[in-house]
């Protein structure tokens, strides 16, 4: 481990930093679900305006989730790292007090370009500073408090917007973010990337692509598929995402090279993590309005119940982890995916409008826990796909299609809630959700079946032997297991 880390406070602090900062950024993708009734009571807006409070946030934290990292990578980790902890926490501020719901929208965008910033950072300082043969736990260590965030998230917004405010859901960040700048400042190790010049072009047509698309969903329900904008918004969008798809491919300096895609490891686990955050956000959006809308529960019961789901990850994340260390992450992460995605199709076959707690209790724990194998594992296949100076751009890429994948879940399934039901009544509520859970189920048992064509793990004497310099000198950045060349 190199002096400067050693002096800073190493391994230990850059864990509890850059944890600290993923527990911000993934608490405020579902922070906001319990608090969507109230926030529409209190601002306005329909079922498009809700979905733009959620989407908002994570489609801006998406499609510039790779810039944010080749910035990094540029002009200095910790340096962008901590421009994007202070871009986060006063959009928080602002989100908070929002006098409307189109300006607590546009903070909420705000707020997702400091995530964008901050959170692929996370993994490639943490790795920077984490000896080889650790960072499997220590990947497991931040998947845990990633879940406690996802796990927290739907309780906090909903025990806060009960008991005090929604826009306490905004001011938590404040004291957070604050406290983390001069931790960072201090503590953190500055590290570099390769320097290539920024892809402003690839970012352009990502980001114009990403928001055609999503538009075009959410606006569909509320003005048809018929509609000028959103036909323009989808054949445009998907033009965009054409271009930048063939920009990959062709240019030097690429945001997202697709050449990284001929590793059936990269393209395996981005597919699936794609399709998981589809699945699951979805769910979730739609969830969390049902056990208040339909059960009659109140915010802060609603978060509660939903805990056997998302509170899972604190305890089975670092075991997942370790057996990652173990067996491998493919065999982990798949099994995870298809819990997940039995969880949600039991879900589906028991909703109703008098459904007990003991009867989505199943489902609620089988998610969880599929939910949980799938994240420190993830974390480490990623990492481990690439080679060392890409692990940037990997990391980057693979947060980006999570979030794309969310607010593409969001959207579609908001779509087809809207053509099979509605908020007219507690039974039109329920004809909506079920189809839409449906969904969700085949799309996460999709990406079961994407994680299956991850290859196996097999590392070279030399791949060990040069872990072992790594954990000695103190690399700036992990390297990739060696996979046979059969599998790429």
């Amino acid at each position: 481990m190199s002096q400067e880390t050693a002096r800073r406070g190493g391994t230990a602090w850059a864990l509890v930093i850059t944890s600290v900062a993923g527990f911000m950024a993934a608490l405020d993708n579902l922070v906001v679900t319990t608090a969507l009734p109230s926030i529409r009571e209190d601002l306005g807006g329909g079922l498009d305006d809700l979905e733009w409070t959620v989407s908002a946030y994570t489609l801006t934290f998406a499609v510039l989730l790779m810039f944010g990292a080749a910035l990094g990578d540029r002009y200095g980790r910790r340096r962008l790292f901590l421009a994007g902890i202070a871009i986060f926490t006063g959009a928080s501020a602002a989100a908070a007090m929002a006098p409307g719901i189109d300006s607590l929208i546009a903070a909420r965008a705000v707020q997702g370009v400091g995530a964008a910033i901050m959170m692929p950072l996370t993994l490639t300082l943490l790795t920077a500073a984490v000896p080889a043969a650790k960072r499997g736990m220590a990947y497991g260590i931040w998947g845990a408090v990633n879940g406690l965030a996802v796990a927290s998230g739907p309780l906090i917004g909903g025990s806060l917007t009960e008991h005090v405010s929604w826009g306490w859901i905004f001011w938590l960040n404040v004291p957070l973010g604050l406290a983390l700048l001069p931790l960072a400042r201090l503590r953190l190790s500055e590290s570099y990337g390769s320097g290539a010049p920024l892809d402003i072009r690839g970012t352009l047509l990502a980001s114009g692509g990403l928001f055609g698309i999503v538009y075009g969903l959410v606006r569909a329900p509320i003005v048809g598929w018929t509609d000028e904008l959103v036909i323009l918004g989808l054949f445009a969008g998907t033009a965009l995402l054409v271009g930048f798809v063939l920009h990959g491919s062709r240019a030097r300096h690429a945001m997202l090279p697709m050449r990284l895609f001929r590793s059936r490891a990269f393209a395996g686990i981005n597919a699936a993590s794609l399709l998981m955050f589809l699945g699951m956000f979805g769910s979730i959006f739609l969830l969390s309005q049902y056990m208040q809308g339909v059960l009659g529960y109140s915010p802060t019961e609603a978060g509660l119940r939903m805990l056997p789901w998302t509170g899972m990850p604190m305890i089975v994340a670092p075991i997942a982890g370790y057996l990652s260390d173990r067996i491998g992450g493919r065999p982990v992460v798949a099994v995870g995916l298809f819990l997940q995605a039995v969880g949600l199709g039991w879900f589906a076959s028991i909703v109703a409008t008098d459904t007990s707690f003991a009867a989505q209790l199943p489902a609620l724990i089988i998610s969880g826990i599929g939910m949980s194998l799938f994240f420190a594992p993830a974390s480490s296949l990623v990492m481990s796909s690439v080679k060392g100076h890409e692990q940037g751009i990997a990391s980057g890429a693979n947060n980006a299609l999570r979030e794309v994948g969310g607010a593409l879940g969001i959207a579609v399934m908001a779509s087809i809630f809207s053509a099979q039901g509605g908020y007219e009544s507690g039974q039109t509520f329920v004809d909506g959700i079920r189809p839409a859970l449906w969904v969700g189920a085949s799309a996460v048992a999709l990406a079961g079946v994407a994680a299956l064509f991850i290859p196996a793990r097999r590392r070279t004497a030399e791949a060990r032997t040069r872990d072992a310099a790594e954990a000695d000198t103190g690399a700036e950045t992990a390297p990739a297991p060696v996979l046979e060349t059969a599998s790429r």
